[in-house]
């Protein structure tokens, strides 16, 4: 049992002493506070109870196997002991994710940005792809997800599109998926049937508050047009679409989303005030630029972190060379086993590093 694992464990038998003593709760705040840090505690308790299980069931058929001399029954406990070993290491990795200090934007919301790159078309309907894979992921764990801007192409793909994914822990799911993806197919396009290699570069950024950011009043400059692209009649009716621009960083955000001025600007304002917030985070970020470089990838745009090969049906994420051969159901937002497997790696290498 490492150090770290057995302060939690002491740590987690302390608060629940003091929550069952009397008039533990009349200090509201106190009381909130020790909840939040049990309810977390809870979680590595959890685990390690189901880890010590399969620990001890290993060493019960490792001794099993040293006096056991019938083939059949070796077989079977063979098998058994390979399942047990393959869940214990699962939980070891679970358990070292969970020691680890959260990043204080862990829990937060994600503005997610998609960008065609190379490859035309054939990028833009790629990142309709991506939208719908990350949008079904999203679902399935419980996140809400809304769009704030997008421009559509003729053929149904977005050059470009900003989403908000809300729910706690968003962005410590999401937060590895910054960067160049590569896809290789043959596309709608092509009538030779000859494989086209596009790209698509994704933005994930933690959402933050206006006041977390310093926004003087003449910093923004608004801008009012009418929207384009779908719509219907209201299209090209009402000057409805907001651009904002931050002029001392000259970053500028769009969206034609809503029919209302007011509910458009609200949404560009908090895509703006998170691309701010990223700055600010990438010079803290910066700071600790060595532990960064043991971290997955720096989440920069130009950095390739993934191909998808449809004529292969694979997907291998660079980083870490781990590869699933499910394209379909992957982009179906079956992504949780690479997803771990990113937040795993990253773990202990940050565990390495300490």
């Amino acid at each position: 049992m490492s150090p770290k694992l057995t302060q939690a464990l002491d740590r987690y038998r302390e608060i629940e002493a003091i929550l069952a003593s009397p008039g533990a709760s009349s200090d509201t705040e106190s009381y909130a506070a020790l909840m939040k840090e049990y309810r977390s505690l809870s979680s590595i308790v959890e685990k390690s109870e189901e880890y010590f299980k399969a620990d001890e069931a290993i060493r019960d058929l490792e001794n099993l196997l040293s006096s056991e001399n019938d083939p059949e029954l070796k077989a079977l406990c063979e098998t058994e002991l390979k399942t047990l070993k393959d869940t214990r290491d699962r939980l070891d990795g679970e358990i070292k994710t969970l020691l680890l200090p959260g990043d204080p934007d862990d829990d937060r919301n994600v503005i997610l940005e998609i960008r065609a790159g190379a490859g035309g078309e054939e990028a833009a309907l790629f990142v309709a792809d991506l939208f719908r894979m990350y949008s079904m992921y999203a679902e399935r764990n419980g996140f809400t997800v809304e769009l704030l801007s997008e421009n559509r192409t003729e053929l149904g793909g977005f050059r470009q599109l900003s989403a908000l994914l809300s729910g706690s822990g968003a962005f410590a799911r999401f937060r590895y998926e910054s960067g160049v993806h590569r896809v290789q197919r043959v596309p709608v396009t092509e009538s030779q049937g000859r494989i086209q290699t596009s790209t698509v570069t994704v933005a994930v950024l933690p959402e933050a508050k206006e006041v977390e950011v310093n926004l003087a009043p003449g910093d923004v400059k608004m801008e009012s047009c009418k929207s384009s692209g779908a719509g219907g009649q209201h299209i090209n009716k009402t000057e409805s679409a907001v651009r904002l621009t931050h002029l001392p960083t000259g970053i500028v955000v769009e969206c034609q989303e809503e029919r209302s001025q007011f509910k458009n600007r609200d949404k560009a304002m908090k895509l703006l005030i998170s691309k701010l917030y990223e700055i600010k985070r990438r010079e803290r970020d910066d700071a600790l630029a060595e532990d960064r470089r043991k971290q997955v990838g720096t989440g920069d745009r130009s950095e390739k972190i993934r191909t998808y090969n449809f004529p292969q049906g694979r997907v291998t994420d660079h980083r870490i060379g781990f590869t699933v051969y499910t394209l379909e159901s992957f982009l179906n937002g079956d992504m949780g086993a690479m997803i771990d497997a990113l937040r795993l790696h990253d773990a202990e290498n940050r565990l390495a590093g300490e």
